[in-house]
């Protein structure tokens, strides 16, 4: 068995289109603002991303860089200030944040109304009700690239291993959903029988940032496996699932290629749900 390659380059080149597209019929041109601290490669790398993206559908940017040593206080301006900004339709306050910062206090005072990731208590506490909100950016990728592939999720076993904020649970909540009806199980640092669950489960999503974690003698054949983290490793990107996963799955979504182009995808995404009128 070979997997099919769940790919999220192409997936992403047709979802930006069809959001350029959309960004042409509004009446005033969406602004998406990032708020980047200190001097972290990855995510030095992930912001210019982000910017080319909104170059290539239409976007407007507005990008503050603070230096690593911006205290809180320094922070939560920068938030404010794009609170405020009128040619701002959303924004992001990249993770992660120096160690000294309360990262759920500077998240928890962007206005909800332009919250471009939707880790906003309230989008958050929507989602877990059901309720139209914007959903975080990586699990929306995740359901979107699944839902490319017409991979039918209800009532299938799906095993999430990790339990960020970001990634997580909020996946957990998005896949438990009566429109998506999955049957989810979150792994974690202290699961006892995770060897078990992974032979188990129809669908394995790897978040830990462990290089190669996943095995494929630890799946079932036939497994649809996604694979989300990411790790530098003498001068490389590792995902968490071992690439030769290919050889037992049925689907897999690697890294890189799978789920980062559609994480980067939705963002856009999220902002154009922000700008309708």
């Amino acid at each position: 068995m070979s997997a099919q390659i769940l790919d999220g380059k192409a997936l992403a080149l047709k979802v930006k289109s069809e959001i350029a597209l959309q960004v042409k019929k509004l009446p005033k041109q969406p602004g998406l603002g990032t708020i980047l601290v200190g001097t972290d490669p990855g995510s030095l790398s992930y912001v210019a991303g982000k910017h080319r993206d909104c170059a290539e559908v239409g976007i407007a940017s507005i990008r503050i860089d603070l230096p690593q040593t911006a205290g809180e206080a320094e922070i939560l301006a920068a938030v404010t200030q794009l609170n405020n900004d009128a040619n701002c339709t959303g924004f992001i306050v990249q993770l992660p944040l120096p160690a000294a910062v309360d990262a759920q206090k500077v998240l928890a005072a962007v206005a909800p109304t332009k919250d471009a990731d939707g880790l906003h208590p309230s989008n958050l506490g929507r989602l877990v009700l059901d309720s139209k909100t914007i959903v975080p950016c990586t699990p929306k990728a995740i359901l979107r690239l699944l839902t490319e592939y017409q991979i039918n999720l209800s009532g299938k076993s799906v095993l999430i291993i990790g339990r960020g904020t970001t990634v997580g649970r909020p996946l957990s909540i998005l896949l438990s959903q009566k429109a998506v009806n999955a049957t989810v199980t979150v792994a974690h640092s202290a699961t006892k029988n995770l060897a078990e669950l992974l032979k188990s489960a129809d669908v394995v999503i790897a978040a830990i940032g462990k290089p190669h974690f996943v095995k494929p003698a630890m799946i079932k054949s036939g497994a649809v496996v996604i694979d989300v983290g990411i790790t530098r490793q003498d001068a490389q990107l590792l995902g968490d699932v071992d690439p030769s996963v290919i050889d037992v799955a049925s689907y897999f979504a690697p890294m890189p290629g799978g789920v980062g182009p559609m994480t980067r995808a939705m963002l856009l995404s999220n902002l154009l749900e922000l700008a309708q009128p």
